[in-house]
């Protein structure tokens, strides 16, 4: 027998290698789904002519827009950390780009691409990417418009079939006379290509849904392209040099502030942009569960690092900065890509036309081009921002933002915003307007816009000491925030108005009624902050109602107040809970078989949540003997379907003090109308025969551990717990469960007004051994309120 064990050797080649002493795990094949091939495909005759549109827009050679989108494809692709989202040259860059072309030329604007990549990289491995997201959103969509704008304005004057200057207002200035000076060719072709990309998606019927397959933006160009190849109109044409000619990165020259300047523009917009972008893929991927258990969240940092080296690389091949691509991103995840192949793969499709197919490309009209860049700028300046921005009175932060950008520049546009955002939050901070009024009913309404700061506390004293003494008194406050100052002031108030015989109810924007916090008088719900409709948490309100002939506030507005503490309080944090529920289905490990009566609140007194108990309330806690129930089976139903199909492993019968139905049993006389009450009590009759058929000589009265029942309705009570137990071994379904020994049966004894849950003890399967040894009833321990 030989032992599989390794030796070492000085001599490697005369020593021969020992068998492994396990079978090497099988090599796992390199495989691409179909989906991710068919998405690719889609994504690259996007990429294809808007790549060498936005490299026309910023004055870069226009090997440079293929060059990004390759790089952005497998770089960026590979290595960052949000797996559907496409990146490679991004209009929001186009402007940036072409003012550092203007100040430091191509080779050197490569450089200061290289070196914000760097910078992203350190950014990444700062885990800092979260931080990023910080910007107020009404500066991130005014960026995007202001450079929307000046693409669009930049590219009128190609479609026009002239050359746009630098700066806006030099091309808007220029524009009167460009429109004196037409050329019919060019704008022959634009107009043709706008018409396509307006036209395309609009296609009705099936011929449009098989349209949509192929971009317009593709369909627009090749139409333009064929147009003028077939009629020979003599256009500018896309001209492609030889790759052998082809300019790297260089070192950038000037002064370094300038320097510093541009690195710090690059890295700001492709960050802010990539990040935005991959959030938004996120939220378009959690639409599809599948997809979005497959794929997952994006990681932002690794984002960070991913685009950082697609800079990098993409700057030191002579390409144009990379950032994520909404356009793209969109179009991947709609096309259905399953993994971050379908990037890689359109970075190959690119990479592979960019050296195959140039006598194709350099078919294709500049002004076809310009238009489809146009119309990318015009899309920039989104309506649906605009409103959205407007709606939460941020559109002075939005147009400070964009015409920053629009006359100064991107990272001067950007700061502006900023400044602004700032400003308006401290204004928004600090601006609280208080005012006071009385109604017809003689309640002091205070009424609180804004949030509620030690700056505001002055104020606010001085107007709720405008309210008289006794007097009723609602405080409506409309804001997102109160200071420690703001809070003890408005309590301080609040304990001295109501100690002087006033009441004061707060509530929020929509008159909702508000969980204040309690004085310490009236603070016993205190624990049960999602609880707040019982009279201890409004005695004011409770003694009132006691006195005044038009009675309390209907149950209604209370129903509508408990529903709106919920949402507000309660939803978001069972929220999760109740949607893994609602998805995986009920599986409670208990039927809770209780009385109807309003106090006894089952998920306080197990101290149970959602999912963990199915309960069954009636009046008196009644289980009906099977066929007993004259056409009424809905407690049967209830048990049948908790032990058969929902395979519940214990019932517990609960009784408590003070039960009106035993109560009902002991007071009412034999005979009389039937009405429904007492037809239904009828089933409650054996437990009055029990406590009457036992004489208790032996003292084996049911009691409560170390005392006697305090009266005969707590003895029935306890008595009838027991005798449920009972017709709950006659059901079918409990007696074959409790033969295999698959289920368990409780008793429970809830005493409300100690707030004390009893256990009964020497639950058994065997009839005898229950009549003697199971009336005996231990303390499960106090609920702490």
């Amino acid at each position: 027998m030989s032992a599989c064990v390794p030796t070492r050797t000085t001599d490697s080649a005369h020593a021969p290698r020992a068998p492994r002493p396990h079978t090497p795990p099988p090599h796992r094949r390199f495989r691409i789904a179909g989906a991710d091939v068919s998405a690719s495909i889609a994504v690259f005759l996007i990429a294809l002519p808007l790549s060498l549109g936005i490299a026309l827009a910023t004055g870069a050679p226009l090997q440079a827009g293929l060059v990004a989108a390759a790089v952005g494809g497998l770089v960026a692709g590979r290595f960052g950390g949000s797996a559907l989202q496409v990146s490679g040259p991004a209009a929001g860059l186009t402007v940036v780009t072409a003012d550092l072309i203007q100040k430091y030329g191509w080779r050197a604007t490569c450089g200061i691409t290289v070196l914000a990549g760097v910078a992203q990289l350190g950014l990444g491995c700062l885990r800092v990417a979260r931080t990023a997201l910080a910007v107020s959103p009404a500066v991130v969509h005014g960026m995007l418009a202001g450079i929307g704008v000046t693409i669009a304005v930049a590219q009128l004057h190609i479609v026009l079939g002239g050359t746009p200057h630098s700066s806006v207002i030099g091309n808007v200035r220029e524009l009167p006379d460009q429109l004196a000076h037409l050329h019919p060719a060019a704008l022959s072709m634009s107009v043709l290509t706008l018409v396509v990309l307006l036209l395309w998606p609009r296609i009705p019927g099936r011929a449009g849904r098989m349209a949509k397959v192929v971009p317009a933006a593709l369909v627009a160009v090749a139409a333009a392209t064929a147009c003028a190849s077939l009629s020979g109109i003599g256009l500018d044409k896309v001209h492609l040099p030889s790759w052998r000619s082809h300019a790297l990165a260089g070192l950038p020259e000037g002064p370094v502030l300038g320097i510093v300047a541009a690195v710090l523009t690059i890295m700001l917009v492709c960050s802010v942009q990539s990040l935005l972008g991959a959030v938004a893929v996120d939220k378009l991927v959690a639409q599809d569960p599948a997809l979005h258990a497959r794929v997952g969240r994006s990681d932002l940092d690794r984002e960070l690092l991913g685009q950082g080296a697609a800079n990098v690389v993409s700057g030191a091949l002579g390409g144009l900065p990379v950032a994520g691509v909404a356009v793209r991103s969109v179009t991947n995840v709609r096309a259905g890509a399953v993994s971050r192949n379908s990037s890689m793969l359109h970075g190959v499709w690119v990479l592979v036309a960019a050296l195959l197919l140039v006598p194709v490309l350099e078919l294709i009209p500049l002004a076809s081009l310009a238009a489809l860049v146009m119309a990318v700028g015009i899309q920039m300046v989104s309506l649906n921002h605009i409103r959205t921005v407007t709606r939460h009175r941020e559109i002075l932060v939005y147009a400070v933002t964009t015409l920053g950008v629009v006359l100064v520049g991107v990272l001067e546009g950007v700061a502006l915003g900023v400044a602004v955002a700032v400003a308006v939050a401290l204004h928004r901070l600090a601006r609280t307007r208080i005012t006071h009024t009385e109604d017809e009913d003689g309640v002091h309404h205070v009424r609180v816009r804004g949030q509620l700061t030690f700056l505001a506390v002055p104020r606010l004293s001085r107007t709720l000491h405008l309210v008289p003494q006794g007097a009723d008194a609602v405080v409506e406050l409309d804001g997102s925030f109160m200071d420690h100052a703001a809070f003890e002031s408005l309590q301080c108030w609040q304990d001295g108005h109501t100690g002087q015989g006033g009441t004061v109810e707060m509530t929020g924007r929509a008159g909702t009624r508000i969980a204040e916090p309690a004085s310490s008088a009236h603070s016993c719900c205190r624990p049960w902050t999602p609880w707040r409709n019982h009279h201890c948490d409004r005695p004011q309100e409770a003694e009132q109602g006691a006195h005044d002939t038009a009675g309390p506030r209907p149950s209604g507005h209370q129903l509508a107040s408990g529903i709106s503490a919920f949402q507000r309080n309660t939803a978001p944090h069972v929220r999760g809970e109740l949607a893994r529920l609602a998805r995986e289905g009920q599986r409670p490990a208990q039927l809770f078989l209780t009385c109807a009566d309003s106090r006894v609140v089952t998920s306080m007194i197990t101290s149970s949540g959602p999912g963990d108990l199915f309960v069954v309330r009636n009046v008196g806690n009644l289980v009906p003997l099977p066929g007993a129930e004259s056409g009424d089976d809905s407690v049967a139903a209830a048990i049948e379907y908790a032990v058969d199909v929902l395979q519940v492993k214990s019932i517990t019968v609960c009784g408590h003090s003070g039960c009106g139905a035993m109560q009902a049993l002991l007071g009412t006389p034999p005979g009389g109308a039937q009405t429904p009450l007492k037809r239904w009590l009828r089933h409650g009759l054996p437990s009055l025969e029990r406590m009457g058929r036992d004489d208790r000589d032996d003292g084996l009265w049911p009691r409560l551990a170390g005392r006697a029942p305090a009266d005969a309705v707590e003895q029935l009570c306890l008595t009838n717990v027991v005798q449920q137990l009972e017709h709950l071994r006659a059901h079918e379904s409990v007696a074959r469960r409790l033969a295999e020994g698959s289920l368990e049966l409780h008793g429970m004894y809830f005493h409300v007004g100690e707030a004390q849950a009893y256990l009964l003890t020497g639950a058994t399967s065997d009839d005898a051994v229950l009549d003697e040894v199971f009336d005996q009833v231990a303390p499960a321990g106090r609920v702490k309120v």
